[in-house]
């Protein structure tokens, strides 16, 4: 005996893009992330102009705007795959793409093939910490990242700029930079375990002290902010490994679904 299937209509390609494109974007959060984007873009014109010390200055208000999209849309309770893949596309632009160029027209274009290889490792090892963040699987910690995240290698990079002042410097040092380069492209896809900063309630009751700490870090920033930059981007892109040689290797995780992120962008991918 013969069955006949039933015959459903077929679903054209164009039909399901309309119907996605009905479902809508959520518009704050998705112009924060266009914020980051936008000064990713500008970071790279400052840079072909050899505006520096602008260009490590659009950087860090790029991780201002990267930092509010996902706290913004978990407030709104806008998240979305879109939001989830649009931010890491404009990550790779602002805190991969921009840096490496800015390191590269500052520091490395004199040192040869090794040196510019550097600046490309740093934009594909950002990509792929990216690209794992997004797909990551296992037993996740959210009190920790997986490796350094690229708001913070940009940071780096960012910071050290601002620290130069944005002048040339002499070859050893960027012998040096060049090498750094290097280990933060390296960092990004290790396995170092990173404090997310997730956990911490900034809502919450605090000592009377607390503040007086914070105005006293905030009057820091304010008269040495080019050696308080670097030191507090440097110290946590060395921390991972140092909590390694501390702590130890951490316990493999329980495999379990993979666990998606819950919003846009964490701030710190």
């Amino acid at each position: 005996m013969i069955t006949r299937r039933s015959k459903r209509p077929r679903r054209r390609p164009w039909q399901e893009l309309r119907e996605r494109r009905r479902q809508g974007i959520f518009l704050f959060p998705s112009l924060l992330t266009t914020g980051n984007l936008f000064c990713g873009f500008f970071a790279l014109l400052l840079t072909v102009d050899h505006r520096y010390t602008e260009a490590a200055l659009a950087i860090f208000v790029a991780m201002i705007m990267d930092l509010l999209d996902g706290r913004v849309a978990r407030l709104m309770k806008a998240t979305s795959q879109f939001g989830v893949e649009y931010d890491s596309l404009a990550d790779v632009i602002s805190f991969c793409v921009a840096p490496a160029f800015m390191m590269y027209s500052f520091a490395l274009h004199d040192l040869g093939r090794a040196a510019w290889f550097g600046a490309f490792l740093f934009v594909i090892c950002g990509a792929l910490r990216l690209a794992r963040f997004n797909v990551q699987t296992g037993s996740v910690d959210r009190r920790f990242f997986i490796g350094l995240s690229t708001p913070a290698a940009a940071g780096v990079v960012a910071s050290l700029v601002i620290l130069l002042g944005g002048e040339v410097a002499p070859r050893v040092v960027r012998v040096a930079i060049a090498i750094a380069t290097y280990v933060l492209a390296l960092l990004m896809v290790s396995t170092f375990r990173y404090w997310s900063f997730k956990e911490v309630d900034f809502a919450r009751r605090r000592p009377v002290e607390t503040l007086l700490v914070v105005v006293l870090a905030v009057m820091v920033v304010a008269t040495m902010h080019e050696v308080f930059l670097f030191l507090v981007f440097g110290g946590y892109a060395l921390s991972g490994p140092v909590r390694r040689v501390v702590v130890g290797r951490p316990p493999a995780p329980i495999p379990v679904e993979a666990a998606g992120k819950d919003a846009p962008s964490s701030g710190m991918a």
